[in-house]
């Protein structure tokens, strides 16, 4: 990302309000899709952050981050694209049935199991 991108994208990001937020818990992993609206109130963009839990050596919990932010004009060719990948991976990459991680709904997708990986 050039430093122009990121420090507009910081400063839009500061500037704006909190429209819509929809966390998916992936075991270690939580990704966040948050619609945001610019300072004005007249226009909307999404930032989709992946937050990925790691534990240090002496037992504490930090997390990484990583974002990115799409606008409305790249909606349709974000989703087309998105969708194009899923279904070259769901026919051509795997041998039958797709896999599929399994969540403890008591850890709230702590734990899971990965066994068909």
């Amino acid at each position: 990302m050039y430093r122009d991108d990121f420090d507009r994208a910081g400063s839009q990001e500061r500037g704006s309000e909190d429209v819509f937020s929809k966390p998916v818990r992936a075991g270690k992993r939580t990704y966040f899709f948050d619609v945001k609206s610019t300072r004005g109130g007249k226009d909307f963009y999404l930032t989709i952050t992946e937050s990925k839990r790691r534990t240090e050596r002496d037992g504490s919990f930090t997390f990484d981050k990583h974002k990115i932010f799409l606008y409305k004009e790249d909606f349709l060719k974000f989703q087309d694209g998105l969708s194009e990948v899923i279904e070259y991976i769901k026919n051509n990459c795997f041998d039958g049935e797709i896999p599929q991680r399994e969540y403890d709904d008591d850890t709230q997708g702590e734990g899971y199991s990965e066994d068909n990986f």
